[in-house]
Parts: C-alpha cells; structure tokens; sequence
C-alpha cells in the first residue's frame, strides 16, 4: 500500500514566493497548498490540518507569530510542526523562534531550494 503524500501549508503574503515554494516541494513529491496572509492560513489550517506549516512572521492582516500561537493553542492542529520562512534573519529571531516558541525550523529569505527540501525532509523524519 503506497504511503499517503505528506501535505504542506504555506502560509505567506507573497503570491511568487508561494507558488516558488510549491513549485520546489511538488517536484520532489510533497503535496502543497498555499494560503495568503495569516486569517486565511488559519482558516487553511482548521480545514486542511496539513502534516506540515510552513509559516512567514511579517504578513500584513494576521502577523505569523498569532498565527503559530493559533496552531498550538488548538487541540486539532497543537500536533502541526512549524518552520518559520521569514526575512527576519537575525541570529536573535532564530534563537527566539526555535528555543522560546519551539518551532521545529526556522529558515531566513532567501534560500536556497536544497535549504527548503532538506528541512522539510527532516521535519517529516524526525515525525514519523
């Protein structure tokens, strides 16, 4: 019996950087979705529980970390791993965001597309 495709949720107020991201993710096999701004990714989330959010901070409605607080406040979705796109890359927002909050990656823009492919494949090892 085949293993079910792992699916992604982006989160992001960017529609180029969305379909980049899927565009990345799909060929290697991943299922994605995408949701622009926070209030719709949260929507997405509700509907979708993804296996997978890939979360940007700074989006104008609904910023990332309300978000990401949303995710784990909900029996539902307290269970999503997190990776955090964002272009807030300084050393202190990683530490924060990883050793505070406790997401399970944290990536700064831009990347590199094997940067993205490898940290969703270790967020999904480390889960299964």
């Amino acid at each position: 019996m085949p293993e079910r495709t792992q699916r992604i949720l982006y989160i992001e107020d960017n529609e180029e950087m969305i379909d980049l991201v899927k565009v990345i993710l799909e060929t290697k096999g991943y299922q994605v979705a995408g949701a622009l701004g926070g209030a719709e990714g949260w929507r997405a989330i509700q509907e979708l529980l993804p296996d997978l959010v890939l979360l940007d901070l700074m989006m104008p409605d609904v910023d990332g970390w309300e978000v990401y607080q949303n995710i784990r406040d909900h029996d539902a979705s307290k269970h999503i791993p997190v990776v955090v796109i964002t272009a807030k890359a300084q050393q202190i927002d990683r530490v924060l965001a990883e050793n505070v909050a406790g997401v399970q990656g944290y990536l700064p823009k831009p990347f590199k597309n094997i940067e993205l492919v490898e940290i969703v494949q270790k967020i999904f090892a480390e889960n299964e």
